[in-house]
């Protein structure tokens, strides 16, 4: 089987878009609500979560034969937890302000259902490779939402994107005030929730 035959493509693609961790499998919603408010942390979220379970699925796969079946859990948990450590180092490295306002969510990924998910369904099963794919294309999926639903509410909570303004001044000189709602966690809800009903809203209509 090839590094780019019909399988590895499927593992990479379908959870961007047909099996999305967070609009199909509704998985990992805490963290989708938590750290969107502002686009830069969604895309470094995002980016933690890709990177972790892409690697984490690619160690676990390789020793999977070696894992009792008893511990493989605690085995799994610990692959992830030295992953996430050294993230969160790299992060208060190189982004230590992004790193603050992610907190405890950057921790939290540990437990994040998402990625023990793939461990557990996919890379004890699978060779290093498709389990690569299949990592990289769930934590893609995962930030893909997280990006859009940062992205609408920085926009219209706070008028920037990235911390840039974009609402011109002139707007709030005529009177637009920026929606203050969009900063509130239920606001995140709705939106993951409007996100998640367009995706099932197109692909029944395309089903039929």
């Amino acid at each position: 089987m090839g590094i780019f035959s019909k399988q590895n493509k499927e593992a990479f693609l379908q959870p961007i878009n047909l099996n999305n961790p967070i609009m199909v499998q509704v998985l990992g919603i805490c963290s989708a609500l938590a750290v969107t408010t502002q686009l830069k942390p969604a895309i470094v979220m995002g980016l933690a979560v890709t990177v972790i379970t892409a690697f984490s699925n690619v160690i676990i796969s390789l020793i999977r034969k070696t894992i009792p079946n008893r511990i493989r859990i605690i085995v799994q948990l610990v692959v992830v937890a030295a992953l996430v450590t050294v993230v969160s180092q790299l992060l208060k490295a190189v982004a230590y302000d992004v790193s603050v306002q992610l907190s405890v969510y950057v921790g939290l990924i540990i437990t994040n259902c998402i990625l023990m998910g793939r461990l557990e369904a996919f890379a004890m099963t699978n060779k290093p490779w498709p389990s690569f794919l299949d990592g990289l294309g769930n934590g893609l999926g995962y930030a893909l939402i997280l990006i859009i639903v940062g992205a609408f509410r920085e926009f219209f909570g706070r008028g920037t994107l990235l911390g840039f303004t974009i609402i011109p001044h002139g707007c709030y000189e005529a009177g637009y005030i920026n929606n203050g709602m969009m900063t509130m966690p239920a606001m995140a809800l709705i939106l993951v929730g409007c996100v998640i009903w367009v995706h099932r809203a197109y692909f029944n209509k395309e089903a039929k």
